[in-house]
């Protein structure tokens, strides 16, 4: 029995038929999966009816799902004119409220959009495929990775069925569904879908494509995350290789994959290597154009910025003494922002904070402040300017963290989770205050759920006390900010909070 033979006054008298008798009339994981969706929609419909609103979001970060955007539907035409143009209507209102990024509602309209793919094309058509990955696309915005998750692997199944298991269909479907594993805390099961992915690409479109690289980048993170550094500086190197054979012929549009490099290269620690991707960078615009172009702002800045850490796959000792040395690359920036004719404002103050912020790093405080006073004036001198002001000065703003751990206990370690055991999600709650020097101070939990991962506290409070911030300003000089709150979200097995609420209580 097919969800678009059932009358429309049935999703409006669903209390006359259980979930489970309703379910119990479809056959299969997908039937039944669907089956679910759309009984939860009849009654938050049948709530509304009767007046109540406690339920409109019946079912339950950030990396980007789908770089291309949002799935085109392509409605049929054989079940009448109304219909399809509510689907038309429907769908033009979906991507203005994600553009808008008004998610809430957003998702409320992908739910219907899949009624009406169903209606008109069936449950298993590849209409409906690309309606749940719209879905799944917003569940996985606004963090609901499980759902997400199913809705993916709905639309992943659908394809499969109607086409086959390499069919070029399946990339973004597959590509949502490993973002939201990779969130939802198993980077294991999403370096497996990524790989399949990466694998359809090279069958549909051969081995040196273009559309694998978001992929394979993915990939990386999923290798990082599980503990697989050099694998993933393996898969980084593959990326490489394949973007200079496609832009042998366009060495400026190389730049941004070298500056996607350099910036994962820094967060896996290979700071020699991150160095000379940006010099490498900064070679090709200099060869292109010349010594004073804006577009050698950003590599300038973050070569400057790698001088502030160490090596942590070479000897640390070799580089710990060129720490100082970064100041040249902030200046130099500086003087191009405020040379170049074709600068502008925000170019300028954004160079300005950054030789700013370079001497909160180095604790040279009053060099910090009148760099800071200045970026202050300028950004005082008419209305518009104002917004910016708010954002950069008028607020903390982070300029030094390290990476948190994501997992506790056994989620922790290298060999790998259970695949038999769901993985749950932690948060911990943390006041703070921020001095005028950019450090923190007041440092305390606020709350933990749960409490028992005692470790995990004590890793957080050490990595805070480490943080730098560019402190809050008042008629251009720094205050004090008290009662800011962090909150870290983690991710731990059940039976590991099962081993520690059996042990005895232990004071922290």
């Amino acid at each position: 029995m097919y969800l678009s033979q059932v009358k429309i006054e049935t999703w409006h008298n669903v209390t006359a038929i259980t979930t489970n008798d309703y379910i119990s009339m479809m056959s299969g994981r997908i039937f039944k999966y669907i089956a679910v969706i759309f009984l939860c929609q009849a009654a938050a419909a049948g709530a509304q009816e009767n007046g109540r609103n406690d339920d409109e979001d019946p079912l339950d970060q950030v990396v980007p799902v789908a770089d291309e955007g949002p799935v085109e539907e392509n409605p049929a035409t054989d079940t009448g004119p109304a219909t399809e143009e509510l689907l038309a209507q429907e769908f033009a209102r979906y991507k203005e409220l994600v553009s808008a990024d008004v998610l809430d509602e957003a998702e409320n309209v992908a739910k219907h959009i899949v009624e009406l793919q169903i209606r008109i094309n069936g449950p298993m058509s590849t209409d409906s495929a690309k309606a749940l990955t719209n879905l799944a696309i917003i569940q996985h915005r606004t963090g609901q990775y499980v759902a997400a998750q199913q809705n993916f692997q709905t639309a992943v199944d659908i394809i499969e069925d109607n086409e086959d298991r390499l069919n070029a269909a399946l990339v973004n479907p597959l590509r949502g569904l490993g973002a939201s594993q990779l969130e939802g805390g198993r980077p294991d099961l999403a370096a497996r879908t990524y790989v399949r992915a990466v694998h359809i690409t090279h069958v549909n479109e051969g081995p040196h494509n273009m559309d694998q690289i978001r992929l394979l980048e993915a990939l990386a993170e999923s290798n990082l995350r599980l503990g697989s550094s050099d694998d993933a500086k393996d898969i980084h190197d593959t990326i490489y290789a394949l973007n200079l054979r496609h832009f042998d012929s366009d060495q400026m549009g190389l730049i941004p994959a070298l500056m996607r490099r350099g910036a994962w290269q820094h967060r896996a620690g290979y700071i020699v290597d991150e160095r000379a991707t940006y010099r490498r960078a900064i070679r090709i615009i200099e060869s292109m154009t010349d010594k004073k172009d804006l577009a050698l702002i950003d590599p300038l800045t973050r070569l400057g910025t790698s001088y502030f850490y160490v090596d942590l796959k070479g000897s640390q000792a070799q580089h710990s003494t060129l720490r100082s040395t970064g100041e040249t690359y902030f200046r130099r920036a500086l003087r191009i922002a405020e040379s170049n004719p074709d600068s502008t404002w925000e170019i300028e103050v954004a160079a300005r904070l950054s030789l700013g912020d370079y001497y909160m790093r180095r604790a040279q405080y009053p060099r910090a402040r009148r760099i800071y006073r200045d970026a202050w004036d300028t950004l005082s001198e008419d209305e518009e300017r104002l917004d910016e002001r708010r954002e950069s000065l008028e607020q903390v703003v982070l300029l030094k963290r390290d990476e948190l751990p994501r997992y506790a206990g056994a989620a922790a370690h290298d060999d790998g989770p259970d695949l038999n055991e769901s993985v749950q999600q932690g948060t911990i709650i943390v006041g703070f205050s921020v001095t005028t020097r950019g450090r923190v101070s007041n440092l305390k939990i606020v709350e933990a759920n749960p409490v028992e991962f005692t470790e995990m506290h004590r890793f957080l409070r050490h990595e805070l006390r480490t943080r730098l911030y560019r402190p809050r300003f008042e008629d251009g000089d720094p205050v004090a900010t008290a009662d800011l709150t962090f909150t870290h979200t983690y991710f731990y097995w059940q039976s590991d909070l099962d081993a520690l609420r059996a042990l005895p209580a232990v004071d922290e």
